[in-house]
């Protein structure tokens, strides 16, 4: 397998992501419409007034009913799909839109992403990660900035990213991954892609079997007199997940492989949700210097 690629084209995704940050900085500086008051209460004594009483003269006092045309009121089906397909479309649409989130960061600089659908068949989408980080425009800031990042001002990074989902190969697996992120700065770029299989194996029991294939490439920029050095590593890793959906709980155990390491990494793992939207989550696995890593975290998670 040979993956060969200059960082020259990587100028590309870095245009395009600042493309789309462009266009999304300039929707949010539109001017937002002036607030509506809301509408005044009704008043009671306008309501008394339209309440029906016995006395008002019939509006269908000489009109036969039966020789209404009640046909107006039918709807055929085959309308009413379509009028559901239309409001469906619709929705999709406005899902597909650029969507883009913001947090701060305790350094000082902020967490940028932005992504957007570019088709709902495979389910496949394009979007940028960036730290972007402001000038200090005071001597306090900058002294606040340096002390929070061990005596160095941060530095805006980002990377361009393209994933797409596609069905598998009928009953071999049931899904493909397929990811590609470039990362101009650091000179890195990489392709993976992943194949999942389920399985049930009880009304309340499943089991996920899951292999990735990827490929990372570190580059060195060229200086005079010395040329540019690219190394490639591969890596592959394989996993099975049992989850009990009564109890909330999953099993893993996995192990990977790279060229780096040149030896299977094991890893064992296990979540519990507690309840709504708390999840606690436990690892132990190996580390190529032959120690053991472990980890223990509690996770939170709500989407609004």
């Amino acid at each position: 397998m040979e993956f060969s690629t200059g960082f020259g084209w990587t100028r590309l995704p870095v245009l395009a992501a600042a493309f789309i940050l462009g266009s999304v900085l300039t929707v949010s500086a539109q001017i937002i419409p002036p607030f509506s008051p809301p509408a005044a209460a009704p008043d009671e004594d306008a309501e008394a007034a339209e309440a029906p009483d016995v006395n008002d003269p019939d509006v269908m006092k000489g009109i036969d009913v039966d020789k209404l045309d009640w046909g107006q009121l039918a709807i055929d089906a085959g309308t009413l799909n379509d009028l559901i397909a239309a409001k469906k479309r619709a929705q999709a649409a406005a899902n597909d839109g650029m969507n883009w989130s913001s947090n701060a960061n305790a350094n000082g600089s902020s967490t940028v992403t932005v992504k957007q659908s570019v088709s709902s068949f495979w389910d496949a989408r394009i979007g940028a990660d960036m730290t972007v980080t402001s000038e200090p425009r005071t001597m306090s800031e900058f002294l606040a900035q340096k002390a929070a990042n061990g005596g160095s001002l941060p530095q805006s990074s980002g990377s361009a990213w393209a994933a797409a989902t596609a069905p598998g190969a009928g009953s071999i697996w049931d899904k493909t991954a397929v990811e590609a992120r470039v990362n101009p700065g650091a000179e890195q770029s990489k392709i993976g892609a992943s194949l999942t299989k389920s399985v049930p194996l009880s009304s309340d029991t499943s089991l996920t079997l899951q292999n990735g294939y990827s490929v990372n490439q570190q580059g060195t920029t060229a200086v005079p007199g010395i040329g540019g050095h690219i190394t490639r590593n591969y890596e592959t890793d394989q996993s099975a997940k049992v989850t009990l959906t009564d109890t909330g709980t999953s099993i893993t155990a996995g192990q990977t492989l790279s060229t780096t390491d040149d030896k299977w990494l094991r890893k064992f793992g296990a979540e519990q949700k507690l309840f709504d939207n708390v999840t606690v989550s436990g690892s132990v696995g190996e580390t190529s210097q032959g120690a053991i890593n472990k980890s223990l975290t509690a996770g939170f998670k709500k989407s609004w």
